[in-house]
């Protein structure tokens, strides 16, 4: 199964078209990330009420968690302007200056993956969120000259999944820096009936919470598994999703009652089945399941670290006791030595 195939992955596919018609578009629509909402409600007010554009805002987190749909109310709540670009398509400085001179006064800049602009850029960035000028070239040679324009008032909303790879000097600029937590099921059952409000499925309260306790924690697998369920109901004649219809599609879908799905569990097998629980190194892992290493270790490992079912150690990865349990495997005795050894050792990564 290819990552495009994966139902359960939190990066946007083409599957995922009408993802701008189920936006939350106030605060009260946004569902989940209480403290983040209620910050940002703050900050958004009493910049309205000294008449100034809001502090740069920095939104990081796992991907699928709502950062651009936050970017579009936070500019609905300011009642400017949303300009969105992202790090990978501003290629030059020149780029950068084009869309900073085309703002408006207190608009908003949203740069999706922030943390892939490159160094050129960036450093044309520092001036503008800081001073809001831009330092231009004119000329080459002995004839070149720097000239500063100035810009008017804005802010810049940067989202990354990884924040760790910021520079310094960029993640320092941003006044406002939020982190969006995964969501709990029941947050992600509201969301899944405002969805199904919007789309005009009917769907029951069971079926809500069977859908979401299978989305990993993310908004977007929600409205995903929701449609391709609603699907599953329309060819079976069902005018209402329920409990039934949800477990059947589901598992058609090949999306268990944690949310692993073929990938993940195929991994977990190869670990426990074929290495025993490991350790085994990420290569080995992705020559036994016939998964690129880049896969396993940014797309299939961040959730199984989650749920506690695989541990990195220096030697490699290794099954905990939990994944043994899910798949249904017994504890052999050499694998039960090898988690008593881990369990007496401090700071494995």
């Amino acid at each position: 199964m290819f990552e495009e195939e994966r139902f359960v992955t939190s990066t946007k596919l083409d599957v995922d078209g009408e993802e701008n018609s189920l936006r939350p578009k106030t605060f009260d629509e946004y569902v989940g990330q209480e403290k983040m909402k209620n910050n940002l409600q703050i900050f958004i007010e009493a910049s309205k009420k000294r008449g100034e554009a809001l502090d740069h805002v920095l939104l990081y987190g796992p991907p699928g968690l709502g950062k651009t749909t936050m970017s579009h109310i936070i500019a609905s709540e300011l009642g400017v302007q949303l300009r969105i670009t992202s790090g990978p398509a501003i290629e030059r400085a020149a780029d950068l200056a084009a869309i900073l001179t085309n703002l408006n006064e207190n608009d908003v800049l949203f740069v999706d993956e922030i943390h892939r602009l490159n160094r050129a850029v960036e450093e044309v960035l520092y001036p503008a969120m800081e001073d809001f000028a831009l330092d231009i070239v004119i000329g080459k040679g002995p004839s070149a000259r720097s000239m500063r324009l100035s810009l008017p008032k804005f802010t810049l909303i940067g989202a990354t999944t990884r924040a760790g790879m910021l520079t310094g000097p960029l993640r320092d600029r941003f006044g406002v820096i939020c982190r969006l937590e995964l969501y709990t099921p029941n947050e992600l059952a509201q969301i899944i009936r405002r969805s199904a409000s919007i789309l005009n499925i009917s769907i029951d309260e069971k079926a809500c919470l069977n859908i979401a306790s299978r989305s990993r924690g993310t908004p977007r697998i929600a409205n995903r598994l929701l449609k391709r369920v609603s699907d599953f109901a329309i060819v079976m004649g069902e005018d209402c999703i329920n409990e039934k219809v949800a477990n059947i599609a589901l598992e058609h879908l090949e999306v268990d009652s944690l949310g692993l799905d073929y990938t993940d569990r195929k991994v977990l097998e190869a670990l426990i089945r074929k290495f025993n629980g490991g350790p085994v190194g990420l290569e080995t892992l992705a020559a036994s399941t016939g998964e690129e290493a880049v896969t396993i270790e940014d797309v299939v490992e961040p959730f199984l670290l989650q749920l506690g079912f695989i541990s990195r150690t220096p030697r490699g990865r290794i099954a905990l006791p939990v994944a043994y349990k899910h798949i249904g495997a017994p504890i052999s005795d050499s694998a039960a030595s090898q988690l008593s050894l881990f369990d007496k050792v401090d700071g494995n990564e």
